[in-house]
């Protein structure tokens, strides 16, 4: 069984054969895909397509890039929309000051009301950090987002970060970066983290691994991602194949047979 905990398929990429691309790497024996959200018409969006497409998962909230759109209102909006049962996460959200797409302020108040309503639904967070770790952690701890668990999804730092992230009570997504050339850091952090705390991700369409790094991504390239961690951690593809679909089933509380292959 493959699950990829972090993929984008409203992304205007798929718009020429989303369908196509769909019914594709369901074949290719894909059980989940979680699919989060960027502001508010992305969340229509994404539950639309959980709707549509039965291994798909929604999650809700507003990227960081999109922080500035962001006001507390919408909080009601994701509280009424999560009440489908295929809401399963709230996210993508956090910090990015790689971009400063959004004042950072703007950022910091977005993601602490998303924390906020983590909690009051109990659902898991997913969490974007991009140069921005140390305000991440502290706004996890100032508004205890421990209790309601999340992943750090395409986690970009080092074995100490992770540390940090795992002490927190959180899961670590590792994707395609773990495959380049040059990956110094992701390769330690998939030799470091506790397999019962590991998801694989794509990120699609960005992110491609290697050997398609370049080209359009999809789920269908989860198998080369995982490859490569049981090469990093001695491990047997299978087993990495099975823990990483077994935590995402646990930690998004899909009701699959995540003991099955």
């Amino acid at each position: 069984m493959l699950i990829d905990s972090h993929a984008h398929y409203d992304d205007k990429q798929f718009d020429i054969d989303r369908d196509m691309v769909m019914k594709k790497i369901e074949s290719q024996g894909v059980a989940a895909v979680v699919n989060p959200s960027e502001n508010l018409a992305s969340m229509r969006k994404v539950l639309e397509m959980s709707e549509a497409y039965g291994f798909l998962y929604a999650a809700l909230g507003f990227h960081p890039h999109n922080a500035a759109e962001f006001s507390i209102e919408f909080l009601d909006t994701i509280r009424e929309m999560s009440k489908s049962g295929k809401v399963v996460a709230i996210g993508e959200v956090g910090l990015d000051y790689y971009y400063d797409f959004s004042p950072r302020e703007a950022q910091k108040k977005c993601f602490a009301a998303h924390i906020s309503v983590a909690k009051e639904l109990k659902l898991p967070l997913i969490i974007h950090d991009r140069d921005a770790h140390k305000d991440v952690i502290d706004i996890i701890k100032a508004e205890n987002a421990g209790s309601a668990g999340g992943v750090f999804h395409c986690f970009p730092g080092s074995v100490e970060m992770a540390r940090e992230v795992l002490d927190a009570g959180f899961y670590i997504a590792l994707g395609g970066a773990v495959t380049f050339k040059n990956a110094k850091r992701p390769v330690e952090v998939a030799k470091y983290v506790p397999i019962d705390r590991l998801l694989v991700e794509t990120d699609s369409p960005y992110m491609a691994p290697v050997p398609y790094r370049g080209k359009r991504n999809d789920s269908g390239y989860l198998p080369v991602i995982i490859e490569k961690i049981a090469e990093i951690r001695d491990m047997e593809y299978e087993q990495v194949a099975r823990a990483t679909a077994e935590n995402a089933c646990r930690l998004f509380n899909l009701r699959l047979s995540c003991q099955e292959g």
